[in-house]
């Protein structure tokens, strides 16, 4: 990890590192990488309660949380609990805009882009609307693999195209936890200063999703707005891994948990 982001604040939920920074602060940490350690593969986290679960859950994906160079929080518990530690983490300035608000930067300095996940029709309406709103900003390339597990040949010739297309920034949107152990076991491989785990920017960005009011999004309540417009996918979220994660913070902060 580069000492930048080593000088970072951070506090420790459920074993899980967790940067104190807000979306400013991760879009500066990108430009600084792409200028500085162009050479170098940097992977940029932004999770909240659902990835701290997965890693509480899973050693390995805990490992993966932790090699990254930055993992940004999202998500009113996690801006809570941060809250609680004595930092003034705002809920308005975390989450899924890094991809927009980044692209206000790449826009004044020409970067380029290669987005990877997600459907043909997203990434194409992605494409277009991030050109038509930042007309500085490159699309070097897009690629939406299927839905089931690359073969090793599919697996080559979409790091072989991402490395072809030289972009400044990758952005992997096939939600966590998948996207954060491709991005691990392709780190190696990549040919890019910066790589970060989308999640859902594409769809919000793309439009292929509605995104919830601003007003309900500062009071903390996307989340229900997310279980209205997508229940299938954010059930076990809000009805499962939020009270269980809730429980055992509980039990951290009073000190009866490690």
């Amino acid at each position: 990890m580069t000492s930048k982001a080593n000088q970072l604040p951070s506090i420790s939920i459920l074993g899980t590192r967790v940067h104190m920074v807000e979306i400013s602060d991760v879009v500066q940490l990108m430009d600084s990488w792409i200028a500085t350690e162009p050479h170098r593969c940097h992977h940029v986290v932004n999770t909240g309660m659902h990835g701290i679960m997965e890693a509480h859950r899973d050693p390995e994906f805990k490992s993966i949380l932790k090699s990254a160079d930055v993992l940004a929080p999202d998500g009113i518990l996690v801006t809570l609990i941060a809250r609680l530690r004595g930092f003034a983490i705002r809920k308005a300035n975390t989450g899924p805009d890094l991809l927009w608000e980044f692209s206000r930067l790449a826009d004044s300095k020409s970067y380029s882009y290669f987005v990877y996940g997600d459907t043909e029709n997203t990434l194409e309406l992605l494409s277009a609307k991030l050109e038509a709103s930042f007309p500085g900003l490159k699309i070097a390339g897009y690629h939406s693999p299927p839905f089931r597990p690359l073969t090793e040949e599919e697996e080559d010739v979409a790091i072989a195209e991402i490395n072809a297309c030289a972009p400044d920034v990758l952005w992997v949107g096939l939600g966590m936890p998948k996207q954060e152990r491709w991005i691990a076991e392709n780190r190696s491989r990549l040919d890019v200063p910066v790589v970060v785990g989308a999640g859902a920017a594409f769809k919000f960005a793309s439009g292929t999703v509605r995104r919830a009011p601003a007003w309900l999004r500062n009071a903390g309540l996307e989340w229900l707005w997310r279980l209205l417009q997508e229940p299938c996918r954010v059930w076990r979220r809000v009805f499962l891994d939020a009270p269980q994660f809730l429980g055992l913070v509980a039990l951290e902060l009073a000190g009866l948990k490690k």
